[in-house]
């Protein structure tokens, strides 16, 4: 391990390799895209095959078919990333379900299937590629939350903000396990961006959400992209256990 409390930056000419898991459209894409423009080789993770495949093929990157909420399946993916590409750099948790439900209205199964997807993949994620970059002394981890987690859900129900807020806390958590070791872990938490999940709520409801935002509008799943990539950058050495808010002015704090 380097001396370094950063640990070492990635050698001169390679090319980092990044897994980033619901990759296939939206904000996902979006990162995936903004990775492999600043020249990573990025892993479009995604349960949608053949969405994944055409976005890696149009980045340059490799493409998986992903259920995060099977462990065996994540872990068996960030190992053969790391067999076929000698190191995996870059982890971006992203994938997750969002169901608009009515406290009253949410059943068991689909508490445990939000919560599997959008707290029980981030788990499984960061359990898997923490073995690999601790022993690299190097890596990046960036889990994506959501201002659902810190003010509870507007759109979303009771168990997607309970999913995203244990994100928080298991950011910190494992972003403490590994500092000693050279690798970070963050989480960025946005507000309501444009794709979609808000494409689905009509342009009226949208409207009235954009309105309720100080700077006046959505944000952009490119926006979401480069402060991931910031925090999945060496320059971000110095940052870990921390969220990253973008929200357009809508929690202050």
């Amino acid at each position: 391990m380097s001396d370094r409390p950063d640990g070492p930056s990635a050698p001169a000419g390679s090319r980092r390799v990044a897994i980033v898991t619901g990759a296939a459209r939206g904000t996902g894409e979006a990162i995936a895209r903004e990775l492999a423009r600043r020249g990573d080789h990025v892993v479009v993770a995604d349960l949608a095959g053949q969405r994944a495949r055409a976005v890696a093929d149009e980045i340059g990157g490799s493409a998986a078919v992903l259920d995060v909420r099977d462990w065996d399946a994540v872990r068996s993916l960030v190992d053969a990333t790391v067999a076929e590409h000698g190191a995996l750099d870059v982890l971006v948790n992203n994938a997750a379900r969002s169901v608009a439900r009515s406290l009253w209205e949410i059943e068991r199964e689909e508490w445990d299937d939000v919560l599997g997807v959008n707290l029980g993949g981030v788990f499984a994620g960061c359990r898997a590629a923490a073995p690999h970059m601790r022993d690299r002394g190097r890596g990046r981890i960036v889990n994506v939350s959501s201002i659902a987690g810190q003010q509870g859900g507007v759109n979303g129900g009771a168990h997607y903000a309970a999913s995203k807020a244990g994100i928080g806390v298991l950011t910190k958590v494992v972003a403490a396990e590994l500092a000693p070791h050279g690798v970070t872990v963050n989480a960025v938490a946005p507000a309501a961006i444009a794709g979609p999940v808000m494409d689905a709520l009509g342009p009226e409801r949208q409207a009235v959400i954009a309105a309720s935002i100080p700077v006046g509008r959505l944000g952009r799943p490119e926006e979401v992209a480069a402060a991931v990539a910031y925090l999945a950058s060496d320059e971000a050495g110095f940052v870990t256990g921390a969220t990253l808010d973008l929200n357009g002015g809508l929690l202050m704090r």
